[in-house]
């Protein structure tokens, strides 16, 4: 039976706002006494923002952080019983690393023999008892860090607080720092608040890994949970290697993916619905003989990976799959595989088109995304509040953003085994989702056409959302 912690941070509906943009949505969170918890998630999700909040270093502008119960909101970041580690390890050059590990308790005129047995304390749980007279700068990334996080622990804290500490590291010593900092929260015991974009530390460190997305959490869970039952497409990709397809759930325990129909565990989906699926490369087991197998295909690609042998196998009906196996199959083998139903996850699709809200500006118009688009003539009454359909693969992605009736860039890509799922995000930070067979990188500008008989609009009063 897994431990039960008590409660010592409660984040109840916190927002931030930066220049107008919402970088944090009403974010709620329970982090329990000597949890290692880890907020991950790409560059600008909101995952510093809340390590911050939860410093006190900025104010948040709706919701509240409770500490034990009580809000904190009037407390200032040096009287909060937490500690941050840093990315860059904010050393101070001019001081020894004893003194850069004293330095915070000799402001707080602790009585010097009890600096001393802290210090001594915490050079020991860093493994660094022999460099207590080292110059700082003279020290590699590594033992930096580790200077670094034993002044944040020899103030004895609540909470530890870690904005990306090991990303300047390479990745040798990024490994073995992560062992280091498993093992010193399993000694203290106090609770650890980590921040990280790295999927892999994050499941190596942590006892919950909360997943963020423009300011929202994705999902929390156990980092077992995390990998093999993620909530959406998203957390899927973004936590190691998938395959994510599109799927139609037959009946409960019977979903149709590839072009083939299997049985899984999932129930309580409905009947013919449409769905994601997710099958990681490891739970593809692939065999030279394709008597009996499920389904079958051809390898395109083999690359030794180190432990394992990554490759690409396109199916018999024009999937490409990514498999890992301990046994290489070169380029051009035929192969059958089968998939158990146990490694197969279905998810609910986050929508099955695109969904907008508009206004008809006259019988062969309408406006949305902040733009007006030309439609076939409709009877509904001018000025009417409407909401405007569109399918993913109806979207025209063009080179030059100009030729578009919107301009905007690459945000997301998902590759869905036939066809790219790729988000575009607009000037105005809206939102089009596309199905292609084009290659586009993340980043890239373009421009967005749409046909107009491939607009659909119904007024607002009389829209069923069919998500």
């Amino acid at each position: 039976m897994a431990e039960q912690y008590e409660s010592i941070i409660r984040l109840e509906n916190l927002s931030k706002i930066y220049d107008g943009k919402k970088v944090l949505d009403h974010v709620g969170l329970d982090i329990k006494r000597g949890e290692f918890v880890t907020l991950l998630g790409p560059s600008g999700c909101g995952k510093t923002t809340t390590l911050r909040l939860i410093a006190g270093f900025i104010r948040a502008d709706e919701g509240r952080i409770l500490l034990e119960g009580k809000d904190i909101a009037g407390v200032p970041p040096h009287q909060r019983p937490f500690n941050t580690v840093f990315q860059r390890y904010a050393l101070f050059p001019h001081l020894d690393v004893y003194d850069n590990i004293a330095f915070g308790l000799k402001l707080k005129k602790i009585p010097e023999a009890e600096i001393d047995k802290r210090v001594r304390r915490v050079l020991k749980m860093v493994a660094m008892t022999d460099y207590e007279d080292r110059d700082v700068e003279s020290l590699s990334g590594g033992q930096q860090q580790r200077v670094a996080i034993a002044r944040a622990l020899v103030g004895e804290p609540k909470v530890l607080l870690l904005d990306e500490p090991l990303a300047a590291l390479d990745r040798k010593m990024r490994e073995d720092m992560q062992l280091e900092i498993k093992e010193m929260h399993q000694k203290l015991g106090i609770t650890f608040i980590y921040v990280t974009h790295d999927q892999e530390e994050a499941l190596t460190l942590s006892d919950t890994v909360v997943v963020m997305r423009d300011g929202k959490i994705q999902q929390i869970g156990s980092p077992r949970d995390i990998y093999n039952e993620p909530v959406n497409s998203f957390v899927a990709d973004f936590i190691g290697d998938s395959n994510i397809l599109n799927g139609t759930m037959i009946r409960d325990k019977r979903v149709a993916f590839i072009g083939h129909e299997f049985d899984c565990v999932d129930i309580g989906f409905g009947e013919n619905v449409p769905v994601d699926v997710v099958i990681r490369p490891e739970d593809i087991y692939i065999k030279k003989d394709t008597t009996g197998e499920q389904f079958t295909g051809t390898v395109t690609s083999c690359i030794f990976k180190g432990i394992h042998y990554n490759m690409l196998v396109q199916t018999d009906e024009g999937y490409e799959l990514e498999i890992q196996d301990y046994n290489a199959f070169e380029p051009g083998t035929v192969v059958g595989m089968h998939i158990h139903a146990g490694d197969i996850q279905v998810m609910k699709k986050d929508r099955v088109c695109n969904n907008f809200e508009g206004e008809l500006l006259s019988p062969t118009s309408v406006r949305f995304l902040d733009a007006e688009w030309e439609i076939p003539e409709t009877q509904i009454p001018v000025g009417t509040k409407i909401s405007v359909q569109v399918a993913f693969n109806k979207v025209n992605l063009q080179d030059n953003p100009v030729d578009g009736t919107v301009e905007g860039e690459i945000y997301f890509m998902l590759y869905k085994g036939d066809r790219y799922h790729i988000t575009v995000r607009t000037k105005n930070d809206e939102y089009i989702y596309v199905d292609t067979n084009d290659i586009w990188d993340k980043g890239d500008q373009l421009g967005v056409k749409i046909a107009p008989r491939n607009i659909k609009i119904t007024p607002i009063k009389d829209y069923k959302d069919d998500d």
